[in-house]
């Protein structure tokens, strides 16, 4: 595994312890990879309404904070990710529209609550079917992201975590590529994925993340036990706190010239070889 690709490298445990396209029709535009809706009315009553998960408002640089505030309150209510951007490159994604200066993206399916899911894997914990779980540091490509909750699905994953910034959310590609999964496999965003290991360790799922460096063989680590895995981001893995946190680093040996595999292919050797494990022993119902 490797610092470009995707970052995966495992010993049992013994604890019991953005792709950002703005897409026009009125106020809403489909640009083939999310729809987008834009103006400050329409976005304000598109998050007061609740009826469509909004993956991300952007707003220039600038804009005039009395007229934002109802927007901005309704943002950090809901934990919409807020970004600001130069006129500019608002004008250019959009084209000829009249933005106000306000866009939005809808998410392509809805969020799982983060702490729903912490729940419901604590659940889980002594049961034939421990916890399985992914945690992704940063993944860019939607479509690598869409491969991902695929594989994890066939896999039998009971929950993905994915940070709120810095990654892809679930577009339209995402759903695409991913086949069907989203309707199957919660998908939660968090505000600090160091944060979350911390919570998964307090439910005793051990944490193992996927780092070229690592010495260990993903094929040694015990993967019966409630497990995280954590992959990290196409160009440079897995982010430094988060790879200090986590309880193993596991990698996936290669033997030609390149040192890694890409992100999703890597994802699909560690869930398959969980899967392996836990029919082997007998700890998965499926």
């Amino acid at each position: 595994m490797s610092k470009s690709n995707n970052n995966s490298g495992l010993p049992g445990p013994a604890r019991p312890r953005h792709d950002s396209n703005f897409g026009r029709t009125g106020n809403h535009r489909d640009a083939g990879a999310t729809t987008l809706i834009y103006g400050l009315i329409p976005v304000v009553e598109a998050l007061r309404a609740g009826k469509r998960q909004i993956e991300e408002i952007t707003i220039l640089e600038g804009g005039r904070p009395d007229r934002l505030r109802q927007l901005l309150e309704l943002a950090r209510e809901l934990r919409v990710p807020v970004h600001r951007v130069p006129r500019i490159e608002m004008d250019r994604s959009l084209g000829d529209v009249r933005h106000q200066g306000v866009a939005a993206r809808i998410a392509a399916a809805r969020y799982a609550d983060a702490d729903d899911l912490l729940a419901s894997l604590e659940t889980k914990i002594g049961t034939p079917d421990p916890p399985l779980v992914l945690g992704l540091d940063g993944i860019e490509d939607p479509r690598n992201m869409g491969s991902i909750l695929r594989t994890a699905e066939c896999a039998g994953v009971h929950g993905v975590f994915i940070p709120e910034r810095r990654a892809s959310g679930l577009t339209e590609v995402v759903a695409k590529v991913a086949a069907g999964a989203l309707e199957h496999v919660p998908v939660a965003r968090v505000t600090n994925l160091v944060r979350l290991i911390e919570q998964l360790k307090e439910r005793n799922i051990w944490v193992v993340g996927a780092a070229v460096e690592a010495t260990r063989d993903y094929t040694d680590w015990d993967w019966t036990t409630p497990a995280a895995i954590v992959l990290g981001n196409e160009g440079h893995g897995l982010h430094r706190l988060v790879r200090e946190r986590c309880d193993a680093l596991v990698r996936i040996p290669v033997s030609g010239n390149l040192n890694s595999l890409n992100v999703s292919v890597a994802a699909g050797v560690l869930l398959y070889e969980a899967m392996r494990q836990r029919r082997f022993a007998g700890r998965s119902p499926k």
